[in-house]
């Protein structure tokens, strides 16, 4: 049964058309439940229409129509619910379409066709006989309606636009292009054929000469990099070089072709053993290698594969759609050149992603069947704000699309102007604004200038771009770095922090819901050798002033915390003793994320010198959302009035007891969420540098006082979507509406 469902669907799924998808349906349903007749009807408008049958006269395509108060199947659609009939002719709601034939049909089975909640259709399965179909022949086709939902829905959406192809991914770094598309290795697996050469000496000409130029790439990459003092992206390619030697991987390979292999398959093979082998050892840093194995040999199969898409036109712009992209691929177009990223795989923290952002390139990741889509050449606008890429757009699209780009461009130049001036409202109310931050390169731009500080400096960053776990060392080195750029500003440095959806390719952690489960200062606790490394560093980073304020994520309870600051007084005490000198103790907080501790401020208050909430986690945990998942994250709502109310009280809680308080998740940097959170009383906040200036244009845009009505009203309303419709209109009536839109 598993089979032929699976059979059924991804044959739909993989028609060219809606048409012969549909034609496809019927017939395989008709054969799997043995039945006389399977017909589907889809929702056009306000009606039902038969679009594909085998067993009511096929004539009656496109004829037979009925709104969603007519028939058995306007029955079905209108309560979205299947319906299982001995006899349909006996029901009231029986309508008999003669121009379909289907007298002669007493059993009926129909399953609604259901998308994130719109109704699709209706699939229909019918017999001579008089009989209820099985709760298992039920079962069956409710489950195939359910499957073939998104299928369904995206073969309508190409039918109705069939020259403009629409993909949806996550979004890894924000902004809007519009470029051709360069397709690279879009067939090419590490898993290739065994071929025997006879001439071995051609094949290692060839196999020498892809090194060679992986490994200029390498080196050139990481000279660039050096140059702009982009030390973690360095640390990137340092790590991958010495892999190429002759003894080394490089020798490998040249090896494996001298056994009679060709260039392609000893690359193959060698890493496909290395990765095997590598990925079954208990040392986490040799597991780690395996990552790089996998990332050279497909770079190397690329130059022997097809050498003429490793050569770039610099003056051409374009948009890469990979695979799955390593920071080498990204690292070596010249900036001007690359505008857009799209990947059918990889994660939001990968190392490509995290290089996108520090390179400003918007980028989508798990766009599905992009690559086998043939868009190669063809104009992309990718909209990376709303993970949407659109394919071969008309020229209204263009215009329109480059109309947005040329506004937020000038709107960003307006609002730059005044990035040195105080971020104060209209009636005097200073409110501080600091960044979130994890590389360097963000923290030393020009906008930085414009801050008061870092508001959330991400440790986990250059834990993700080394190999292995950074040493005491290393890790003072970046965080004196950071210290540096601020210049006497504020740092809140927050502990590691991955887990979730930031892991570590050499600490792998492999939970059924990772959001729940070991991460942040679990993990530290759990491993005080690397919690105290950390601590010393930092400590040791900020000793000479008081500019330091480290930050612990993810904390559930009042003892994680005692825990926590016994691990720092060991680590402060430690390091006085080595210095032989009195240096600045840090001053600590948490993360308020986790919804039990909005209930423990006054214990929290006694422990801590302050706490920054994370509206992010705080918005996932209470409304029990993923807001990584698709399939539940538009229910992910930072502007529900439940969570408005929970920052209300949270703030109100800290001014009662004193208790410093700043917000550091996404909210604090959207326009919207911003002035309710100043309405609320909060005057920190932290945002990432793209939000900074137009939020200080914002707020000396605006009244505090007015504010509070506002808020008031915001409480009362039902759904988010009324509170951003609420605060959009505030800011129509104050000519600020460009700031939203």
């Amino acid at each position: 049964m598993l089979k032929m469902l699976r059979d059924i669907t991804q044959a739909v799924a993989a028609a060219q058309d809606l048409h012969s998808a549909l034609d496809m349906l019927v017939s395989r349903t008709k054969i799997a439940m043995t039945t006389q007749c399977c017909s589907i009807y889809l929702l056009e408008g306000e009606q039902l229409v038969l679009s594909a049958t085998d067993g009511l006269l096929h004539s009656a395509v496109g004829k037979v129509k009925m709104s969603l108060s007519e028939g058995l199947v306007g029955l079905v659609a209108e309560r979205e619910e299947p319906i299982n009939l001995a006899d349909a002719q006996q029901h009231p709601r029986f309508k008999l379409f003669e121009e379909a034939e289907e007298a002669s049909f007493r059993a009926f089975l129909a399953a609604p066709i259901i998308y994130q909640k719109r109704i699709l259709g209706v699939l229909v399965v019918q017999q001579a006989d008089t009989r209820l179909f099985s709760e298992g022949e039920e079962a069956f086709l409710m489950t195939l309606a359910a499957q073939l939902a998104m299928a369904i829905r995206n073969l309508r959406k190409k039918a109705e636009a069939p020259d403009l192809l629409f993909f949806t991914g996550t979004s890894a770094a924000n902004g809007i292009a519009i470029a051709h598309a360069l397709v690279i290795g879009g067939q090419i697996e590490l898993a290739q054929p065994d071929v025997k050469v006879t001439d071995g000496k051609a094949e290692v000409v060839r196999l020498n000469i892809a090194i060679e130029a992986c490994k200029d790439t390498l080196s050139s990459l990481s000279q660039r990099f050096e140059q702009e003092e982009d030390h973690e992206v360095v640390s990137i390619f340092s790590a991958l070089q010495s892999l190429l030697d002759n003894a080394s991987l490089g020798g490998e390979y040249i090896k494996e072709v001298g056994e009679g292999w060709s260039a392609v398959s000893a690359v193959s093979r060698v890493s496909l053993r290395y990765i095997e082998e590598f990925t079954q050892m208990k040392d986490l840093y040799i597991k780690e290698r395996a990552g790089d194995i996998r990332d050279l040999g497909l770079r190397v199969l690329r130059l022997l594969i097809e050498p003429e898409r490793m050569g770039f036109e610099p003056d051409v712009p374009v948009i890469l759609v990979t695979k799955e992209a390593d920071a080498t691929m990204l690292a070596e177009f010249p900036r001007h050149k690359l505008v857009g990223i799209v990947t059918e795989q990889g994660g939001v923290n990968s190392h490509a992603a995290i290089l996108a952002r520090a390179l400003g390139v918007p980028a989508i990741i798990g766009v599905e069947g992009v690559l086998t889509a043939g868009i190669d050449k063809k104009l992309l606008i990718i909209n990376a704000n709303r993970g949407q890429l659109l394919v071969s757009p008309v020229p209204a699209l263009i215009a329109e699309y480059r109309n947005l780009i040329s506004a937020e461009k000038a709107l960003q130049n307006r609002y730059a102007q005044e990035l040195n001036l105080p971020a104060e409202t209209l009636d005097g109310k200073r409110i501080h604004l600091y960044l979130n931050a994890g590389l360097l390169s963000s923290l030393e731009s020009e906008i930085a200038e414009g801050s008061d500080g870092v508001g959330l400096y991400r440790t986990e960053i250059p834990f993700m771009l080394h190999q292995r776990f950074p040493s005491e060392s290393e890790q003072v080195e970046v965080y004196r770095q950071v210290l540096e750029i601020a210049r006497g500003k504020p740092v809140v440095m927050r502990t590691l922090d991955v887990g979730g959806d930031k892991p570590l390719s050499y600490f792998p952690i492999n939970e059924e819901n990772p959001f729940l489960g070991w991460r942040g200062i679990r993990l530290s606790l759990d491993h005080p050798e690397l919690f105290l490394v950390q601590l010393r560093a930092m400590i040791q980073a900020g000793a000479d002033s008081d500019q330091l304020h480290i930050l612990l994520p993810m904390v559930s309870n009042l003892n994680e915390i005692d825990q926590a600051i016994a691990y720092l007084e060991q680590a402060y005490f430690e390091l006085k003793s080595d210095l032989g000198k009195d240096i600045v103790r840090p001053k600590i907080g948490i993360m308020i994320e986790v919804p039990a501790l909005l209930y423990q401020l006054a214990e929290v208050a006694k422990r801590v010198d302050f706490v920054s909430v994370g509206s992010n986690d705080l918005t996932q945990y209470m409304l029990a959302v993923d807001r990584n998942n698709p399939r539940v994250s538009t229910l992910y709502d930072c502007y529900h009035p439940g969570i408005l109310r929970a920052l209300k009280r949270a703030r109100f809680d800290c001014w009662q007891y004193h208790l410093p308080v700043s917000v550091c998740g996404e909210l604090a940097g959207e326009p919207i969420g911003v002035i309710l959170l100043v309405a609320m009383g909060y005057d920190q906040l932290s945002m990432n540098q793209g939000s900074l200036a137009r939020i200080n244009y914002l707020l000396r845009r605006v009244s505090h006082s007015d504010l509070s009505e506002l808020l008031e009203m915001a409480l009362t309303l039902s759904s988010g979507q009324e509170v951003r419709e609420l605060v959009r209109e505030y800011f129509e009536s104050r000519e600020l509406g460009a700031i939203v839109n």
